[in-house]
């Protein structure tokens, strides 16, 4: 195959301002274009203006570079880390084209961008570019195979839209969100699918020589190109992926120990609920069980810095504050909560079923992101964590106070692991033999 070209959605808005540097080229539009734009909806069409003057209205509109190296375009206003606590706007430049499309009656900015032009800017927006360059290329190879996996799916499932469950009674709620096929382009810029942040990401040697030394390559199992999964930091064991998502077993997203070895004095079978409690109470030899800033730092870029706590965490809620967010979030009234219960805990103490008990409803509720959507203003940091209850009156506690472990998922590549693996020497191959087991690296084009 060739290197792919792929469309990425930026952001939606009733009204997009941008910049054009350089000299762009729009078929709808017979001189060049540069400098200042607006653009906004009328009539089911999109209308550009620049210093108040309308320019073209279309349905549809393409701009493209004179010269894809030395031209770029700025998007104002781009929201990251949608729904999450570090949730913020900020102005974001990219090369490539851009493309204006109407979407849900607002108009959506795609950029169409060379694969490995992408996944530059992507290494560099889930982490720090000054990372260690063996991270960065295991990083580069498992962004590079998920996107290709997504594509391959997307082929094979021309017509298939949603790739997500619901079971919705009167006594549970079970939903799992997979990443639903985008339509109108191939990805998003968001955590959704991969964070894409354009070339104003601090991109250095590193990042340029991580994607140069792995280029085309990509995991495959059983030829077939890997559907590769990461989160920020397991916890100390990953979680598999039929407790996160679809209830499919790939053998390559199996739960595994984030170590050499197993660690002493805990038993790892976290299903178990005393097995979990002792393992999320205790801080376990990990390789992503680490303080050390200057590791975290690489990893880990400004704005989710201002978490400070991912292998072991702490968060306490009042009666009044669960029961709203609960309420809020689920749009059920529980009434006072009295009780939040593990039903069910994934290999890597990730509850994927909870029962939370009211005094006017008791549900059952997962997978691990409705349970940490539930139970935080934005989400949990993970699922794997214990509830103690403190002043009990009449059976109803006055405080929640849930200990947990690990940030995200847990599936796939551990990022905070996969950076103290790099800085202990190990080369990029190995970090994704750890993860990944049983893959093959191999070229795809």
């Amino acid at each position: 195959m060739n290197e792919p070209v792929i469309s990425v959605g930026i952001l939606t808005e009733s009204a997009i301002n941008f910049e054009l540097y350089g000299e762009f080229n729009s078929s709808a539009y017979p001189r060049k274009l540069s400098g200042k734009f607006s653009a906004f909806i009328r009539d089911k069409k999109i209308v550009l203006t620049k210093e108040g003057n309308e320019l073209l209205t279309k349905e549809e509109i393409v701009i493209t570079p004179a010269d894809f190296e030395t031209e770029s375009f700025l998007l104002r206003d781009v929201k990251i880390g949608k729904n999450f606590h570090w949730e913020k706007y900020e102005d974001q430049r990219f090369r490539g084209s851009l493309k204006l499309i109407i979407e849900d009656d607002k108009i959506t900015a795609v950029n169409i961008i060379p694969l490995e032009e992408y996944l530059l800017s992507v290494i560099s927006s889930e982490m720090s570019a000054s990372s260690s360059l063996e991270l960065l290329k295991a990083h580069a190879v498992v962004s590079r195979s998920w996107l290709i996996a997504q594509l391959n799916n997307k082929k094979q499932k021309k017509d298939s839209k949603i790739s997500s469950e619901f079971i919705i009674n009167e006594k549970e709620i079970i939903k799992w969100y997979d990443r639903e096929e985008h339509l109108l382009y191939d990805f998003c810029s968001d955590d959704h699918c991969q964070r894409y942040q354009g070339v104003l990401r601090l991109v250095n040697d590193a990042a340029f020589a991580a994607i140069e030394e792995t280029r085309g390559m990509v995991l495959t199992y059983n030829g077939e190109v890997c559907d590769t999964r990461f989160s920020k930091c397991c916890g100390g064991i990953t979680e598999s992926f039929e407790n996160v998502w679809a209830p499919v077993k790939y053998p390559y997203l199996s739960s595994i120990i984030d170590y050499k070895f197993e660690p002493d004095g805990y038993f790892v079978d976290l299903t178990k609920e005393d097995f979990a409690v002792k393992w999320i109470k205790g801080s376990p030899h990990a390789f992503c069980n680490t303080t050390d800033q200057k590791i975290l730092s690489q990893v880990l870029v400004d704005y989710d810095q201002t978490t400070r706590d991912f292998y072991r965490w702490k968060v306490e809620y009042t009666q009044d504050e669960i029961s709203e967010i609960i309420f809020k979030k689920s749009g059920i009234d529980f009434g006072s909560i009295k009780d939040l219960l593990p039903a069910e805990r994934g290999y890597s103490g990730r509850i994927t079923k909870l029962r939370i008990l009211g005094t006017k409803s008791e549900i059952l509720v997962g997978k691990e992101l409705e349970i940490r959507k539930w139970l935080s203003k934005s989400h949990l940091y993970s699922s794997a964590f214990i509830v103690h209850k403190e002043k009990i009156k009449n059976g109803i506690p006055e405080r929640f106070i849930l200990e947990g472990a690990g940030w995200g998922h847990g599936v796939g590549l551990c990022q905070i692991g996969a950076a103290v693996m790099g800085e202990m020497g190990y080369s990029f191959d190995e970090i994704l033999s750890h993860y990944f087991k049983g893959t093959r690296l191999e070229k795809a084009y």
